[in-house]
């Protein structure tokens, strides 16, 4: 993956403000072609430069894309390590659906652009997935099977409880179209994340609600 650490020399003002545009542009170009259907010349385009210039600041499409992943994936699991085990369960998973859905309202090109690279087979962000994303997975399961000792929630799986989240709150992204299509000009506007909001969390938190005896 590309490094933008301290080790990497200073940029000037300008030069940053190059980069962003380039990086505006791109994910624009990713996700709507894909990796595979984007090309430098068509970044360039969307950013207004030449492609020499564009090439000045990345040398390649991968960089491009990995710089796209890497602040993506900072990002996406943002909310997820805020999952806190000391805090009221119901509330912790009720936070982290709304803000799952925040992102879906607010960050659709990037939900696109992870699932196209999801779709390819991850062939750019594996290494990820497998170390940085299953390890803080793993830590939150553990949280979420604490809660279920100590008979605060009903007893699940607490990886397919995530996953479930992830697949319901993205759709949102990912399937907009179709969304504000079926719900109609009278329920499509923005109205439509607060209403999947109290829908999800009344689906997963009644589902998790502890069994009385």
């Amino acid at each position: 993956m590309t490094m933008e650490g301290s080790t990497a020399p200073r940029r000037t003002r300008i030069q940053q403000e190059k980069r962003e545009l380039i990086l505006e542009a791109a994910l624009e170009v990713f996700s709507v072609n894909g990796f595979r259907g984007s090309t430098i010349d068509q970044i360039a385009e969307a950013a207004g430069m030449s492609k020499p210039n564009l090439l000045y600041y990345f040398r390649r499409k991968e960089d491009i894309h990995e710089t796209l992943m890497e602040r993506l994936l900072e990002t996406w699991l943002a909310p997820l390590r805020e999952l806190d085990d000391i805090g009221d369960p119901m509330t912790e998973l009720r936070s982290y659906i709304r803000r799952k859905l925040e992102m879906a309202r607010d960050f659709p090109r990037e939900s696109r652009l992870f699932a196209n690279e999801i779709i390819q087979g991850a062939p750019r962000i594996m290494p990820l997935l497998e170390g940085e994303l299953k390890t803080l997975v793993d830590e939150k399961a553990a949280v979420i099977r604490g809660w279920m000792r100590s008979g605060k929630i009903a007893k699940t799986d607490p990886y397919h409880l995530i996953f479930s989240i992830w697949a319901t709150t993205q759709h949102y992204a990912d399937f907009d179209v179709q969304v504000r299509a079926v719900l109609g000009s009278d329920r499509g506007g923005e109205g439509r994340f607060e209403d999947a909001a109290r829908f999800l969390e009344n689906l997963f938190i009644q589902g998790l609600l502890p069994k009385r005896d």
